[in-house]
Protein backbone atom coordinates (compact mmCIF):
# COMPACT_ATOMS: atom_id res chain seq x y z
CA UNK A 1 0.00 0.00 0.00
CA UNK A 2 1.59 3.45 -0.94
CA UNK A 3 0.17 6.55 0.72
CA UNK A 4 -1.09 8.70 -2.11
CA UNK A 5 -2.55 12.09 -0.97
CA UNK A 6 -0.90 15.54 -1.26
CA UNK A 7 1.36 16.41 1.43
CA UNK A 8 3.89 19.44 2.71
CA UNK A 9 6.96 18.92 0.14
CA UNK A 10 9.45 19.97 2.79
CA UNK A 11 9.39 21.87 6.04
CA UNK A 12 10.13 25.10 4.38
CA UNK A 13 6.64 25.20 2.67
CA UNK A 14 5.05 24.15 5.94
CA UNK A 15 6.18 27.10 7.31
CA UNK A 16 5.74 29.29 4.80
CA UNK A 17 2.13 28.38 4.70
CA UNK A 18 1.40 28.38 8.46
CA UNK A 19 3.28 31.89 8.00
CA UNK A 20 0.62 32.77 5.33
CA UNK A 21 -2.63 31.27 7.91
CA UNK A 22 -1.06 33.48 10.73
CA UNK A 23 -0.36 36.79 8.47
CA UNK A 24 -4.27 36.61 7.07
CA UNK A 25 -6.17 35.66 10.01
CA UNK A 26 -7.99 39.11 10.15
CA UNK A 27 -8.25 39.69 6.50
CA UNK A 28 -10.20 35.70 6.89
CA UNK A 29 -12.28 37.58 9.41
CA UNK A 30 -12.77 41.22 7.77
CA UNK A 31 -13.94 39.36 4.75
CA UNK A 32 -16.22 37.28 6.78
CA UNK A 33 -17.00 40.69 8.85
CA UNK A 34 -18.19 42.00 5.14
CA UNK A 35 -20.35 38.98 4.53
CA UNK A 36 -18.56 38.63 1.21
CA UNK A 37 -19.14 34.95 1.59
CA UNK A 38 -21.76 33.10 3.79
CA UNK A 39 -21.09 30.83 5.99
CA UNK A 40 -22.95 27.87 3.88
CA UNK A 41 -20.81 28.89 0.81
CA UNK A 42 -17.39 28.82 2.73
CA UNK A 43 -18.45 25.31 3.78
CA UNK A 44 -19.53 24.56 0.25
CA UNK A 45 -15.92 26.16 -0.90
CA UNK A 46 -14.14 23.80 1.75
CA UNK A 47 -15.54 20.45 1.17
CA UNK A 48 -15.52 20.71 -2.81
CA UNK A 49 -11.67 21.53 -2.24
CA UNK A 50 -11.29 18.59 0.67
CA UNK A 51 -12.66 16.41 -1.83
CA UNK A 52 -10.19 16.77 -4.35
CA UNK A 53 -7.41 16.81 -1.26
CA UNK A 54 -8.95 13.80 1.00
CA UNK A 55 -8.31 15.08 4.44
CA UNK A 56 -10.20 12.62 6.41
CA UNK A 57 -9.97 15.28 9.16
CA UNK A 58 -11.34 18.00 6.94
CA UNK A 59 -14.07 16.25 5.76
CA UNK A 60 -15.25 15.65 9.07
CA UNK A 61 -15.08 19.04 10.89
CA UNK A 62 -16.13 20.86 7.81
CA UNK A 63 -19.20 18.23 7.75
CA UNK A 64 -20.18 18.93 10.76
CA UNK A 65 -20.08 22.89 10.38
CA UNK A 66 -21.87 22.88 6.78
CA UNK A 67 -24.49 21.02 9.10
CA UNK A 68 -24.64 23.75 11.63
CA UNK A 69 -24.63 26.57 8.92
CA UNK A 70 -27.97 25.07 7.20
CA UNK A 71 -26.43 22.54 4.39
CA UNK A 72 -28.62 19.67 4.10
CA UNK A 73 -26.19 15.89 4.98
CA UNK A 74 -27.52 15.28 1.62
CA UNK A 75 -25.34 17.94 -0.29
CA UNK A 76 -22.89 17.34 1.94
CA UNK A 77 -22.40 13.82 1.23
CA UNK A 78 -23.03 14.59 -2.60
CA UNK A 79 -20.05 17.65 -1.98
CA UNK A 80 -17.37 15.66 -0.43
CA UNK A 81 -17.94 13.05 -3.49
CA UNK A 82 -17.34 15.64 -5.24
CA UNK A 83 -20.65 16.01 -7.11
CA UNK A 84 -21.57 19.79 -7.59
CA UNK A 85 -24.76 19.20 -9.12
CA UNK A 86 -27.12 20.45 -6.44
CA UNK A 87 -25.15 23.41 -5.15
CA UNK A 88 -26.93 27.35 -5.67
CA UNK A 89 -26.36 28.57 -9.12
CA UNK A 90 -24.50 31.53 -8.08
CA UNK A 91 -21.92 29.26 -6.49
CA UNK A 92 -21.38 27.28 -8.78
CA UNK A 93 -18.60 28.96 -10.82
CA UNK A 94 -17.03 29.06 -7.61
CA UNK A 95 -17.55 25.55 -6.38
CA UNK A 96 -15.82 24.14 -9.89
CA UNK A 97 -13.32 26.30 -9.78
CA UNK A 98 -12.50 24.99 -6.50
CA UNK A 99 -12.22 21.54 -7.78
CA UNK A 100 -10.01 22.60 -10.49
CA UNK A 101 -7.66 24.81 -8.25
CA UNK A 102 -6.80 21.81 -6.01
CA UNK A 103 -6.52 19.97 -8.89
CA UNK A 104 -4.11 22.15 -9.96
CA UNK A 105 -2.08 22.28 -7.01
CA UNK A 106 -2.94 25.82 -6.39
CA UNK A 107 -2.00 26.74 -9.73
CA UNK A 108 -5.30 27.29 -12.16
CA UNK A 109 -5.38 28.35 -15.35
CA UNK A 110 -5.53 31.89 -16.02
CA UNK A 111 -8.93 31.55 -18.37
CA UNK A 112 -10.09 29.94 -15.27
CA UNK A 113 -9.20 32.78 -13.01
CA UNK A 114 -10.45 35.73 -15.41
CA UNK A 115 -14.33 33.49 -14.97
CA UNK A 116 -13.97 33.81 -11.39
CA UNK A 117 -13.39 37.86 -11.51
CA UNK A 118 -16.15 38.59 -14.10
CA UNK A 119 -18.52 36.09 -12.26
CA UNK A 120 -17.93 37.45 -8.31
CA UNK A 121 -15.81 40.77 -9.03
CA UNK A 122 -12.19 41.27 -7.97
CA UNK A 123 -12.98 41.87 -4.29
CA UNK A 124 -15.10 38.49 -3.50
CA UNK A 125 -12.62 36.51 -5.85
CA UNK A 126 -9.81 37.69 -3.44
CA UNK A 127 -12.35 36.17 -0.37
CA UNK A 128 -12.48 33.03 -2.16
CA UNK A 129 -8.66 32.59 -3.03
CA UNK A 130 -8.11 33.76 0.73
CA UNK A 131 -10.56 30.92 1.92
CA UNK A 132 -9.15 28.25 -0.51
CA UNK A 133 -5.61 28.94 0.61
CA UNK A 134 -6.47 28.54 4.30
CA UNK A 135 -8.51 25.47 3.84
CA UNK A 136 -5.65 23.66 1.54
CA UNK A 137 -3.37 24.64 4.44
CA UNK A 138 -5.50 22.50 6.75
CA UNK A 139 -6.00 19.91 4.42
CA UNK A 140 -1.42 19.25 3.35
CA UNK A 141 -1.72 19.62 7.46
CA UNK A 142 -4.02 16.94 7.92
CA UNK A 143 -2.58 14.52 5.41
CA UNK A 144 1.16 15.02 6.63
CA UNK A 145 -0.39 14.13 9.81
CA UNK A 146 -2.06 11.16 8.37
CA UNK A 147 1.55 10.32 6.38
CA UNK A 148 3.36 10.58 9.39
CA UNK A 149 1.34 7.84 11.09
CA UNK A 150 1.32 5.88 7.95
CA UNK A 151 4.79 6.22 8.08
CA UNK A 152 5.46 4.93 11.60
CA UNK A 153 2.84 2.41 11.88
CA UNK A 154 4.39 1.21 8.56
CA UNK A 155 1.20 1.46 6.80
CA UNK A 156 -1.24 0.05 9.70
CA UNK A 157 -2.41 3.71 10.56
CA UNK A 158 -3.11 6.93 8.67
CA UNK A 159 -5.34 6.60 5.96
Amino acid sequence: MKFKKRTFKNPKEFFSEQWFAIRNLKRWKEAADKGLISASFQERLMMALTAVSGCRFCSYIHAKQALKSGLAPEEISQLLSGDVANCPEEEAVAIIYTQHWAETDAHPDPEAVQKLQQTYGVEKTEAIHLILRMIRIGNLFGNSWDYLLYRISRGKWGN
